[in-house]
């Protein structure tokens, strides 16, 4: 994505392929969450907000490496198989291409939005092929708050994905995002143990549905 070409930098790209070789949770109080499903979830608490940072590592079986990245990149393919999704796109905002996503969250809770930029590198470390994607929540003028969803300020998330050897995909995923508002805890939870399993699995199927696949 050229429009955030500057946003990221060489070494957060580092950094996301170094987790997939070697996860980096020593020296923190990160705590292993879920083991399911060839899915592995620890979370760290983020001290200033309360809430949690977390780091996702598995194998998604079935699903190639170029497939499952070329699958996240695709927003409007995404608005077809998440059924979270009340509204995705990108948009041009002064030379930078901003995403926009709107999530539904379940009554009587608000929904929530997203204003974030994102890039793509394919690369090559030392003979294996990843594929990392960064996104990050910005500010632009282009994308005011709307009345009744509350906007996601703070929102962060990496993704690294190589081959299993097979014809599948090692995955190392970190996320952390603050929703805001007065959101159970209850349900932080579950969305965490349930959500980001159930959101890996739905991406297998979408993979294997995706119309430009080869």
């Amino acid at each position: 994505m050229a429009g955030a070409a500057g946003y990221f930098s060489d070494e957060q790209f580092r950094e996301a392929c170094a987790e997939l070789q070697q996860p980096a949770l020593a020296g923190a109080d990160w705590q292993l969450l879920v083991e399911a499903s060839g899915i592995t979830i620890y979370r760290l608490l983020d001290q200033p907000t309360g809430l949690y940072e977390y780091k996702v590592f598995g194998v998604l079986e079935g699903c190639p490496p170029t497939l499952l990245a070329d699958v996240y990149m695709d927003l409007n393919y995404r608005k077809k198989w998440d059924q979270y999704v009340k509204e995705l796109y990108e948009k041009e905002c002064d030379g930078q291409t901003v995403a926009y996503w709107e999530v539904k969250y379940p009554f009587p809770l608000s929904n929530r939005d997203y204003v974030y930029t994102r890039q793509r590198r394919d690369l090559d470390v030392d003979g294996r092929k990843i594929y990392v994607v960064l996104a990050q929540s910005i500010s632009v003028p282009q994308f005011p708050e709307k009345s009744g969803v509350i906007r996601v300020k703070q929102y962060k998330q990496s993704l690294a994905i190589e081959s299993d050897g097979k014809k599948g995909s090692r995955v190392f995923m970190y996320y952390f995002d603050n929703p805001g508002g007065q959101i159970p805890s209850w349900l932080i939870n579950w969305a965490a143990k349930n959500g980001v399993p159930n959101f890996l699995k739905d991406m297998v199927k979408a993979c294997q549905n995706y119309p430009k696949k080869t």
